[in-house]
């Protein structure tokens, strides 16, 4: 056949012309493999704002387009495989001016982009097809570039120097950028295409497909920061391939699976898991979900912690990991840079060369004041789950020097609360999960003087005291149990002293440096609830106003309500919803007996998902919901996010009342709730000690009943 690529062939100088059109449409897609990950929009391109290739957080890919004739081509359609292992967009031509001829028609080349990442490498095929009854001559071309910009350089941080980009090197059939770094580290991007270009320069590449009636021709392409060891192929493509899909079934494989009878649930359950396994880097000490892309794509504390407790009730594997890797990278010194001191659980870890070089503090940042008395919360969470008491006990330094800190710290402070105040002003200001410069304030707008004590975090360390009173009883150690539970239930006291606002029927959302409550209402009050700390005539106020207008914005629970100093329903923090602190707060209400509540929640973020393809945003718009339209995005969103993709499976335990009691061996369920979609809802092989449990909700009537599918020897209580 005379199809094919013609290296000899030269591209006429009017098909040159440089791509500057706006991104049209403006949605991106996401693909990741460990610590690489890709954002293009939905032709594959990549323009250099925000989006890229990057690896060890640098951007190695800066500039990638495909055109057609020198323009970019008529976009059909983009799509992340349900798997999200492949990527593939779909183009046409428009008219192709003559190459000796009659010009070709529009629409009649159809151009399949596929591509996926494996081993820190971009594989890519390209696809071409003729449609039309006469040869085509495809002018095809590539333009690339590489900047090297550390993460935080693309979120828009200035640097007063760089390092210093190195002559590209141009071959046969590939290019190589390369950047010598302030670091010392030499960084490399490689692009290898399958078939020599007509054309090859330092930033383009240009094609010539020759293409007969209803001809075709795939070729490829790799790019990575190593060269490959051979030249892209078709071979390579479906053994790398291969190789992805069977690594993201283990993860997808990994604990109990959930089933209704609803296929659009279904795809809401099966996207999150995806997105869930998508994220999870599988470390040395274990699986590890990171937080989120583009920006957080990287080992955070606090986001992982509660991942894994969204999802420890069918897997406990990723607690484990979570608290293994965490635990291996605790804080030895005191260091004001990076926010450190011995027992502090650390916050974020980052691979760039600012960090590297310091310029950022967040090489190994500690700055998360939650982020310690939440690892012992997970430590807890996970040995009553799963009776792993041998793993405990390894972890047991790690939790007693993380509770050191903890206690260290209130007692140095008056008020005897946990308190943060950051130690450079290169750290982050505020130092709990709403952690923007502006999210915790006075009830007049004023900035609250440090050190500050948040609301919830006192919960926190509330669950963590009671927590390691549980596991010393278990170790035997009565005394150390009885002191912790001591203290236990004099924080409880205290939070309700201080922070309690009797004239709002909430709590505020810190005490200043002084002892002053900033008197805001927050969606932190509901954290509160999660824990268990509030009486239960208090923590009846706080539920009727989450499930009032005031939190409730229809799509979710807002972080701030409307009438509060700083509300902006655009805003990061102070008026955003937020699907992981909607589940905690859904997880709270249950937690006190509130079912219908939860399921309200339940059903608004299912809505929601359905608006946003099945895949819930890290955050978007707090504005009232509108009849007949969607939630309203927040532009710069991570999408997939960790906490958002696990907040179905803590609303869904949340709403079945479940909780597996691992030191007895017993499933308890608590008058179990259904979403309003689903009528029926199987969960298979969920663990309980040694044995994989199969369990039905069923709606039946007005009520929802629950039972085994099979013989097992693992109790089942049912309290209504």
């Amino acid at each position: 056949m005379s199809q094919g690529l013609s290296p000899a062939a030269a591209v006429p100088q009017s098909q040159e012309k440089t791509v500057a059109e706006p991104r049209v449409p403006n949605r991106l897609y996401a693909l990741k493999e460990g610590d690489t990950f890709i954002i293009a929009d939905a032709y594959g391109n990549i323009l250099g704002e925000g989006d890229g290739l990057f690896h060890n957080d640098t951007r190695i890919l800066s500039d990638f387009r495909l055109t057609l004739a020198g323009e970019r081509p008529s976009l059909l359609s983009a799509a992340i495989s349900r798997d999200n292992i492949f990527f593939t967009a779909h183009v046409t031509n428009r008219p192709l001016p003559p190459l000796g001829g009659r010009s070709l028609p529009e629409g009649v080349i159809h151009i399949e982009r596929s591509r996926f990442l494996w081993d820190a490498r971009l594989y890519e095929r390209i696809c071409c097809v003729n449609y039309s009854d006469r040869e085509a001559a495809l002018p095809l071309g590539f333009r690339f570039g590489a900047d090297f910009f550390d993460m935080f350089e693309v979120r828009g941080q200035m640097r007063q120097r760089r390092g210093r980009m190195l002559p590209v090197q141009v071959e046969n059939a590939g290019v190589t950028f390369r950047y010598e770094g302030l670091d010392g580290l030499e960084r490399a991007t490689c692009i290898a295409f399958s078939h020599p270009p007509s054309r090859l320069t330092a930033d383009r590449a240009d094609f010539l497909i020759l293409l007969p009636p209803n001809g075709c021709i795939d070729f490829y392409l790799e790019i990575g920061s190593m060269p490959g060891t051979a030249s892209p192929s078709r071979v390579r493509y479906r053994a790398a391939a291969a190789k992805a899909r069977r690594a993201m079934r283990l993860r997808l494989r990994r604990g109990g699976r959930l089933r209704s009878n609803s296929r659009l649930f279904n795809a809401w359950l099966d996207k999150s898991r995806a997105d869930l396994a998508l994220l999870t880097s599988e470390l040395p000490t274990g699986p590890y979900p990171y937080a989120g892309i583009p920006w957080f794509s990287t080992p955070f504390g606090r986001d992982a912690i509660i991942t894994a407790l969204q999802t420890l009730w069918f897997d406990p594997a990723l607690a484990r990991g979570v608290l293994k890797f965490l635990a291996q990278h605790q804080a030895q010194e005191t260091s004001s840079f990076r926010d450190s001191a011995p027992g502090k659980i650390m916050h974020e870890t980052r691979k760039g060369e600012m960090p590297r070089l310091q310029e950022v503090p967040f090489e190994r940042y500690y700055g998360g004041v939650d982020t310690t008395p939440l690892f012992i919360m997970l430590a807890g969470a996970y040995a009553e789950r799963t009776n792993d008491l041998a793993f405990i006990e390894d972890l047991w330094p790690a939790l007693v020097a993380a509770l050191s800190w903890i206690e260290s710290v209130m007692q140095s402070t008056p008020t005897g609360f946990l308190v943060y105040a950051r130690g450079e002003t290169s750290g982050l200001a505020n130092q709990g999960w709403k952690d923007s410069e502006d999210s915790i304030f006075h009830a007049d707008g004023s900035n609250p003087k440090g050190p500050i004590a948040l609301v919830e975090v006192q919960g926190y360390v509330f669950a963590a005291l009671t927590a390691m009173a549980k596991l010393a009883e278990r170790r035997g150690d009565a005394v150390a149990a009885g002191r912790w539970q001591m203290r236990s239930e004099m924080l409880r006291r205290a939070v309700e002293d201080h922070f309690w606002m009797p004239e709002a029927g909430f709590y505020g959302i810190a005490l200043d440096g002084d002892g002053s409550l900033c008197r805001v209402r927050a969606s932190n009050a509901g954290h509160l609830l999660y824990v268990g700390l509030p009486v239960p005539d208090r923590a009846a106020k706080v539920t009727a106003q989450i499930l009032s207008g005031a939190f409730d914005s229809g799509w979710g629970v807002r972080t701030l309500a409307p009438g509060q100093a700083r509300y902006n329903p655009m805003s990061y923090h102070n008026g955003s919803v937020w699907p992981h602190d909607t589940a905690l707060c859904a997880a709270g209400l249950a937690r006190y007996g509130e079912r219908d509540g939860v399921i309200r929640l339940l059903d608004e973020l299912f809505e929601a998902a359905v608006h946003y393809d099945m895949r819930l945003p890290e955050l978007f718009c707090g504005f009232p919901r509108a009849k007949g339209e969607p939630p309203i995005d927040y532009p710069v969103a991570c999408l997939p996010q960790a906490w958002a993709a696990g907040a179905i499976f803590m609303l869904l335990q949340a709403g079945l009342g479940l909780r597996i009691d691992g030191e007895r061996g017993e499933i308890h369920i608590h008058r179990p709730a259904l979403p309003s979609a689903i009528d029926r809802l199987v969960l298979s092989d969920i663990g309980v000690g040694d044995a994989k449990v199969n369990l039905v909700f069923q709606r039946v009537g007005s009520r929802v009943v629950a039972f085994s599918d099979d013989r097992i020897s693992v109790p089942i209580i049912v309290h209504s």
